[in-house]
């Protein structure tokens, strides 16, 4: 499928949701003297359901501060079949019960949306995944933001950078080469 995608045959999107919550997300910090840093105290979430174009790295997503559910992956699936009118799409996706469920196969069989989901424990299979990494690295490691409404704005901020600002630092990160491992051999110690 990806070569198909490389060819312009096939919409290749690999799809995953990212919780944010405003709470600390630390760096490394060394220091002589003890520092205090500020954190915030709050359980508010930006949840972002995101698809990635594997060829393009479009990037699509339905963003909400409750949950991720089947219903938010219909949705998605809807802005897919707008944006590709009939042209084949599949969707690279890992075994979340909201993504797996019936309601979802369903909708995705209605639109003639392909959903090839990976073994499980395999986020390395994912190109998403790296994309998320970049994204904690880029905008919230090491910060500290007063407000929900900011942590939430330099996430946002962070993701419609994606095709401009980050899209040379993205070129080597988001590669279609993937770490695999066939028939290995555990030695015991």
């Amino acid at each position: 499928m990806l070569n198909e995608a490389q060819a312009g045959q096939r919409q290749v999107y690999f799809v995953d949701a990212a919780h944010f919550v405003y709470g600390p997300f630390l760096a490394i910090v060394w220091c002589l003297v003890r520092t205090f840093i500020k954190t915030p105290a709050g359980r508010q979430r930006l949840n972002v359901l995101g698809a990635l174009h594997a060829v393009t790295r479009q990037f699509v997503s339905v963003i909400n501060e409750t949950y991720v559910t089947a219903q938010t992956v219909c949705q998605l699936l809807d802005k897919l079949r707008a944006l590709h009118g009939g042209e084949p799409i599949t969707l690279v996706l890992d075994n979340a019960r909201y993504q797996r469920c019936k309601k979802v196969m369903d909708h995705a069989a209605m639109w003639g949306i392909d959903l090839l989901f990976l073994p499980g424990y395999s986020p390395n299979l994912n190109l998403i995944e790296r994309l998320w990494k970049f994204i904690k690295k880029d905008c919230l490691n090491g910060r500290y933001y007063p407000t929900h409404q900011q942590f939430q704005q330099a996430i946002l901020d962070s993701l419609a950078a994606i095709n401009t600002r980050h899209q040379d630092a993205l070129k080597t990160t988001l590669t279609l080469h993937f770490q695999m491992f066939d028939n290995v051999q555990l030695l015991a110690a």
